[in-house]
């Protein structure tokens, strides 16, 4: 039996990037049926979003370390 994949708002940037270099070596190397193909690529472009999110957060922290020297709890400051 198959393992289900983690689901993608638990995994860090760098698990995130490894299964995403997984599947894209996947999708150029291995024939795959239509199905397969775009449950890959769904899960490819949530793995990218899961990415961008962790690279925004990571921004706005160094940003507000270069203005304030500390870090802040940005939840409570909205």
């Amino acid at each position: 039996m198959t393992k289900a994949p983690a689901a993608v708002d638990g995994l860090s940037y760098e698990q995130s990037l490894i299964e995403l270099e997984a599947i894209l070596n996947t999708l150029e190397n291995e024939n795959r049926d239509l199905e397969a193909t775009m449950a890959l690529y769904e899960r490819g472009r949530a793995l990218i979003k899961r990415c961008q999110e962790l690279l925004e957060k990571a921004e706005l922290r160094v940003k507000v370390l270069g203005e304030e020297g500390q870090t802040i709890d940005m939840e409570e400051n909205s």
